[in-house]
């Protein structure tokens, strides 16, 4: 068993050829074109002031021959510094301008990278952990600028090299084939070695992407697993997950630790070669003893950027593996397809289901021949056991998943006609766990909506239930909720996110209702809330309290995908059908325990 078969790859990864991933890359230094025309001049003068420096000594030991100038010692001495300086100084720039433009081709590739991780819908994300688009977002855009300036680096040399290669052939062509008969070798090896480090590399990201993403659940998890004392089990975990990344990175290690002792061999065998031919060059006076010092002086400059080929070529090959992975994340298809893109005002808010099917992975239809029509301004309560297709309507609404067959309407248009961004700005939407951003109450209100006035804010609160909810927050709206919400209770974390739709006015509410229970005097609040927003929009209710359901101008009862009754309460408890045994299991002793919470509220408060 390989030790990479613990590794789970993501559906949405692909593959590019070097060719593909290389016009890839290069689409991100257009706009930086005239900055690496001029860091392309900077990196062929150190280029040629690397290559010229061997030169200058040679010619000069040779002009000395036996006797002493120091007038010529002197030149020799002011070329080298000045060629040294030249170099340091177009290398100082060179590395500045590089920086500046990895910085700003990084951070676009992040910000697409982004943009893309937003844009996916959520079905995406019921495949895909947040922990591994959070790798690909953050380490693997860092990898990626670490590839550009090894780039240039390499290109510099390789410059280098071209011009050292026309100074050894100027000096003894028999030599230079000597040298350049590594060449090949090294490109055959760097061939056949990229392959195998692209594998393993992608493998250790993979895994680091898997300890990302179970550091990233554990934490989020803490409280759950302090209830359950489950420290020492998700410690376990975490070890299973490290030790994984571990053993990948053990092996990549092995793999690409052959590369510099095979290049040191092939580079031993080459220098052996020119001393033992090149010493009788020189006693056969084919060549000088400064030609001969030249030609070894340059041999090193001239080999260190072909060996440096397969030596870099393990960056190389993270930096490509990294940006096939950022690519990966933005190239990823959507599942919702739009067919038009119709930019919406407000909308009236009718909906119209026509024989809608939805199925997931596994082949089962959620929903099933769903045919259904709501009025604009109608509120619908839609119940039924857990799995019987309630969120999963409400989400097709959302454009959230896509439907297989069959069409929904809104206003009489096709919901797949219209611009999403213009869609969804007619939508308020509240999820089961309503989820709230680091910050204050009055910042997690005005989220979608940053100009609203306080006056307008606060005058929404007091209508609610007189805006004796805010009088439990410690500092108003100025209240810092804490991570996700968890400074506040369940119900408060509710209300800040019913005001939060409320300044938005939405056209079409969609509502998950949470299922925790809450004390009296809050769930008053938030069906207070809720009757304000169920007068002004068209309600789409996926309801888990009696009092919610029972304001609801429709109920719909779902099982197994299917409308099997609709109608109000009194009507649907006549039926004496699925309604009526929901109700009888659970909606009923609800409202008995809401009734005894009551009596104990008002008995406190007395």
């Amino acid at each position: 068993m390989s030790v990479f078969d613990g590794l789970d790859a993501e559906d949405y990864d692909r593959s590019y050829s070097d060719r593909a991933l290389l016009r890839r890359i290069l689409s991100y230094f257009k706009p930086h074109i005239k900055l690496l025309i001029l860091v392309s001049c900077l990196v062929l003068l150190t280029s040629i002031a690397g290559a010229v420096q061997p030169l200058v000594v040679s010619k000069s030991i040779e002009y000395l021959g036996t006797k002493i100038n120091y007038s010529l010692i002197g030149l020799m001495v002011g070329g080298i510094l000045l060629l040294n300086g030249l170099n340091w100084l177009a290398n100082l720039f060179r590395r500045q301008y590089m920086v500046q433009v990895i910085a700003d081709v990084a951070i676009k590739l992040a910000k697409d990278a982004f943009r893309a991780a937003t844009t996916h819908d959520l079905s995406f994300y019921d495949e895909i952990s947040s922990g591994r688009v959070q790798s690909r977002i953050s380490s693997d855009t860092r990898d990626f600028g670490n590839l550009i300036g090894l780039s240039t680096d390499l290109i510099s040399q390789i410059f280098e090299s071209v011009f050292l290669a026309v100074i050894l052939l100027r000096i003894n062509l028999y030599l230079s084939l000597i040298v350049f008969s590594v060449v090949p070798i090294v490109f055959l090896y760097t061939f056949i070695y990229r392959k195998i480090a692209r594998t393993v590399t992608r493998a250790g990201m993979q895994a680091m992407a898997e300890v990302n993403t179970t550091i990233k659940e554990t934490i989020s998890g803490i409280l759950v697993a302090k209830n359950f004392r489950q420290e020492k089990s998700v410690y376990q975990i975490f070890q299973k997950a490290n030790q994984l990344s571990y053993r990948v990175n053990i092996k990549r290690g092995f793999v690409l630790s052959f590369v510099f002792p095979i290049l040191n061999l092939i580079s031993s065998f080459v220098i052996t070669a020119l001393v033992y031919f090149g010493s009788l060059t020189v006693e056969q006076g084919i060549v000088t003893a400064a030609s001969w010092y030249l030609f070894t002086l340059s041999l090193d400059r001239f080999l260190y950027p072909i060996m440096s080929l397969s030596s870099f070529t393990t960056q190389i090959q993270t930096g490509l593996a990294a940006s096939e992975r950022v690519f990966a994340l933005i190239d990823a298809e959507s599942s919702v397809k739009q067919i038009d893109d119709i930019k919406v005002g407000r909308l009236n808010g009718e909906i119209e289901f026509k024989q809608v099917c939805i199925r997931y992975r596994t082949g089962e239809p959620v929903v099933d021949n769903l045919t259904l029509t709501i009025p604009a301004g109608e509120s619908v309560a839609f119940v039924g056991h857990t799995g019987a297709g309630k969120t999963t309507i409400a989400r097709m609404i959302a454009r959230f998943y896509e439907f297989q067959s069959g069409s929904i309407l809104i206003d009489g248009t096709d919901i797949r006609r219209f611009d999403l961004n213009s869609y969804r700005n007619n939508l308020g939407i509240v999820t089961q766990v309503p989820f709230l951003f680091s910050g204050t109450i009055l910042e997690n209100i005005r989220y979608a909506c940053p100009d609203t006035p306080l006056a307008e804010i606060q005058s929404m609160a007091k209508s609610i239930g007189d805006g004796e909810w805010m009088d439990s927050l410690s500092n108003g709206f100025d209240t810092q909720v804490g991570e996700r919400g968890n400074l506040l209770s369940m119900g408060q974390k509710q209300l800040v996110a019913l005001m939060r739709v409320l300044i938005q006015k939405p056209s079409i509410f969609i509502l998950d209702e949470a299922t925790a229970s809450i004390d009296p005097f809050t769930e008053r609040q938030i069906q207070k809330a809720l009757d304000i927003i169920l007068s002004k929009t068209t309600s789409i209710l996926i309801a888990h309290r009696l009092s919610t359901i029972k304001s609801a101008d429709r109920i719909v009862v779902l099982d197994s995908g299917h409308i099997v009754e609709s109608g109000n309460h009194d009507h649907l408890m006549a039926l004496n059908g699925v309604y009526s045994n929901l109700y009888q299991t659970y909606f009923r002793h609800q409202s008995l325990d809401y009734v005894n919470q009551a009596v104990q509220f008002r008995s406190s408060e007395g």
